[in-house]
């Protein structure tokens, strides 16, 4: 068989799903030169995932794909659950415009995102997708890392990187060359999923229900515009192929007004979920994200944003070791950053599914009144992002702390109203309501060494001068002032590295550049 080697590259991403596609650009659009390996020669067809959450959809954003989300995703109206005699269990209410500047959930057709991807990742100069490879080989020196990766003839391509990032899903390739091993909570479940296309529109109230029904647990929730997914759980004694055969399939959508007559059922198959994550998540040189890293149950709806995540916290950190803008001991925050972060959510979706896949009808019974009893039903608002505990924060003893993910408001610069992001910029970036004399030439060097954006903020109601950021509707203030803070450091993953009071915004920015150089 021929073999042929590439030119070493920064950064070579294995998987060319949404955290590699994601990974790539976040890469791109630093300039960094990324090469993709992707075993398929096509998007792939069908969707898994069919919602992102508010904080994903910021992030999507930041590849360059923003002003086209609207046109592949639907706002979500709300989550509830239900009991087996109807009852409402649980009920979220999701906002149109959330807390992070975008739908708290939005539903979506996981190709047509893809393809958005494919098609924003085609315009980069920087990177190269090669499809229809299977990696199956990697090996690293101290310097360098090689993937090996074989076409449908056998042919041979070695890859070389600085840097490899194992998003090739849940059968992960570089998982099993690197030999990590993984914790398997033992939490799993078949169930019949059933993707269809309506003939007319048709309004769901809210959009997404869970139906604890010990009779058949049961999901039902949008994928896009136009289509909408059933899953229906395997019930104890009955058999997968029973499951799977289509028969099955509008047998149980017919109850939910779903025919053959008003919707074409565009897939019907059953799927295992599984709760899971790997020990390790750097190998070297070599460093796992996605579905390579953790898979979870859906009943959160947190498998793909937590791959959204995981990328949008290592690109920054590659891209600033690759600089020489901080030592590679930042990327050790990766692990201990994302890990536990992923570990929390796929532990709650579990207890999640503790909770709907019951079919004991006296067991159910119970849960119910539990719940009920306990208020649980009464209708509130999509939980915040879950707040990062330990890795590249401000120390708690040196400051106010931080972790917590950024609101997103509106904000008028130079006479023109939009989203901060959009209008500020994103990477790091300074919030902060002091003067601009209060940073000193040595913060300003260490902001302008890592391309940090400074946004001095002016009040609600003021128009702002030239060089200040009008906080339209004092979005930024109010945050600032429940902290007892005038300036907050925010990390291009949006989460906070750390706020100081009045006078303290040097020293915050000090203890930034302190622990880049892993001081």
């Amino acid at each position: 068989m021929s073999a042929t080697s590439e030119q070493p590259t920064d950064v070579v991403v294995v998987g060319c799903g949404p955290s590699g596609a994601v990974l790539a650009l976040l890469l791109a659009r630093k300039g960094r030169h990324v090469v993709v390996v992707e075993r398929h020669r096509a998007v792939f067809p069908l969707p898994r995932a069919t919602s992102f959450d508010g904080e994903s959809a910021r992030l999507l954003a930041a590849t360059g794909i923003g002003e086209r989300l609207p046109a592949i995703s639907t706002p979500a109206t709300g989550y509830r659950w239900r009991g087996g005699s109807g009852q409402t269990l649980l009920d979220i209410a999701f906002d149109r415009s959330g807390r992070y500047g975008w739908p708290d959930a939005s539903t979506m057709h996981q190709p047509a995102l893809e393809e958005l991807l494919a098609a924003e990742l085609a315009a980069q100069p920087t990177v190269t997708v090669h499809r229809g490879l299977r990696v199956v080989d990697v090996t690293q020196t101290e310097t360098t890392v090689t993937a090996t990766a074989e076409d449908e003839d056998g042919a041979t391509t070695t890859y070389h990187g600085r840097w490899l990032v194992g998003c090739d899903g849940a059968n992960s390739e570089v998982r099993d060359r690197a030999g990590v091993s993984v914790t398997d909570l033992g939490f799993s479940y078949e169930w019949l999923l059933c993707d269809v296309r309506l003939h007319q529109p048709r309004e769901f109230v809210p959009t997404n229900v869970q139906l604890c029904d010990p009779q058949r647990p049961t999901t039902l929730v949008g994928s896009g515009p136009g289509r909408r997914r059933w899953e229906f759980m395997r019930l104890p004694g009955e058999s997968s192929a029973e499951l799977n055969d289509p028969a099955t399939a509008w047998r149980l959508l017919e109850p939910h007004g779903v025919t053959p007559d008003n919707a074409t059922l565009l897939r019907s198959g059953s799927y295992r979920s599984r709760a899971m994550w790997a020990d390790q998540w750097r190998w070297g040189r070599v460093f796992l994200a996605g579905d390579a890293a953790h898979l979870m149950p859906p009943f959160a709806g947190q498998g793909m944003c937590s791959g959204i995540r995981d990328v949008s916290n290592l690109a920054w950190k590659l891209d600033l070791v690759l600089a020489g803008r901080a030592s590679g001991q930042l990327l050790d925050t990766y692990t201990v950053e994302r890990r536990g972060h992923t570990k929390a959510a796929i532990t709650a979706s579990v207890k999640l599914g503790r909770v709907i896949c019951v079919t004991d009808p006296s067991a159910a019974a119970d849960r119910d009144a539990a719940m009920s009893a306990s208020g649980a039903g009464r209708t509130t608002r999509a939980p915040e992002a879950v707040a990062l505990t330990a890795g590249l924060l401000q120390p708690a003893a040196g400051g106010r702390g931080g972790g917590e993910v950024i609101v997103a408001g509106r904000v008028e610069v130079d006479g023109v109203t939009g989203r901060f992001d959009d209008l500020v910029g994103r990477g790091f970036v300074l919030v902060t309501t002091e003067a601009p004399d209060a940073l000193d030439g040595r913060a300003r060097a260490l902001l302008s060494g890592i391309d940090a954006k400074v946004a001095h903020l002016t009040p609600a109601g003021q128009g702002p001068p030239p060089g200040r950021v009008g906080d339209v509707d004092g979005v930024y203030h109010a945050w600032l002032a429940a902290r007892n803070a005038s300036s907050v450091l925010v990390r291009p993953d949006f989460h906070v590295y750390g706020s100081a009071g009045p006078g303290g915004v040097v020293e915050l920015v000090d203890g930034l550049r302190r622990q880049l150089n892993g001081d």
